[in-house]
């Protein structure tokens, strides 16, 4: 394994154990209020600082971008963490939540760890050295035909101005598949889409701490990732849509027709 993965995979583990020991106690967690259906608890706070602490230790030049603390440090090295993707699911005891860990460096995704604590899976992959669920190497599924394809997404729940764009295409989607999915954690859902679970997955609007790390899986277990018109402004935008390659291509014909400028690719 990687130095720098390696390391990665410490420190999600680190935050991992302590997610799951709060598990527990939700019912006594301090949680705030970011925004509309965005909430913090006391939990992704710990996490995060224990995520840093354990980077930082080792590579105390490198910089930080986190998704409770913000920026932090100058570096051709970029960490890009969030430590509980999912935290309304973990809120609920509703299983399905992650944590996320990608390392850039001089723009391109180089490490990536999504660890799901509950279920002790550890996603992991290196540029160029393929991806990994444990010790398993990870290939994209091989359906050919959209309309045999299980497809994941996550409906907008804070940032609600492509709704109605988002809607039709989940409506097409539903019809011209074999099932949709949202279990509400998008670094897990590409994860399992690295991992043949999903075939296809689409959603609007992330930020770069939810989907950094899934995307390196993907693109390492022989899938594609793009924005809604197949283009590479994925972490700018939060626009992704993903998959094998076969799927991938007749998902961005479903979603096509459905483009509004705020969905569309930025000009250079």
């Amino acid at each position: 394994m990687h130095p720098m993965l390696n390391i990665a995979v410490k420190a999600a583990r680190r935050a991992g154990n302590l997610i799951h020991r709060s598990a527990d106690n939700i019912g006594h967690l301090t949680v705030t209020k970011k925004s509309n259906a965005d909430y913090v608890s006391e939990v992704d706070r710990a996490a995060e600082q224990a995520i840093i602490e354990t980077l930082l230790d080792v590579y105390p030049n490198h910089a930080i971008l986190a998704e409770e603390s913000g920026t932090q440090g100058d570096s051709e090295y970029v960490w890009i963490i969030d430590p509980l993707d999912g935290t309304t699911n973990f809120l609920h005891g509703y299983p399905q939540y992650a944590v996320s860990i990608a390392l850039q460096h001089k723009g391109v995704l180089t490490q990536a760890v999504v660890y799901d604590p509950t279920k002790n899976e550890l996603f992991t992959a290196t540029r160029g050295r393929g991806a990994y669920l444990n010790d398993r190497r990870l290939r994209v599924s091989k359906r050919a035909e959209l309309a045999d394809s299980l497809i994941g997404t996550g409906f907008p729940y804070t940032r609600f101005e492509h709704i109605d764009a988002y809607m039709a295409i989940m409506r097409d989607m539903m019809q011209k598949t074999a099932g949709l999915r949202r279990p509400g954690s998008a670094a897990l859902d590409l994860a399992y889409t690295a991992a043949g679970r999903y075939d296809g997955f689409f959603e609007t609007a992330l930020k770069p701490w939810d989907i950094a790390a899934g995307c390196l899986l993907i693109t390492e277990a022989g899938g594609l990732v793009g924005d809604m018109q197949g283009n590479d402004s994925y972490l700018k935008s939060g626009h992704v849509c993903a998959g094998n390659p076969k799927v991938f291509a007749q998902m961005l014909q479903v979603i096509a027709p459905h483009l509004t400028e705020g969905l569309k690719t930025p000009a250079p």
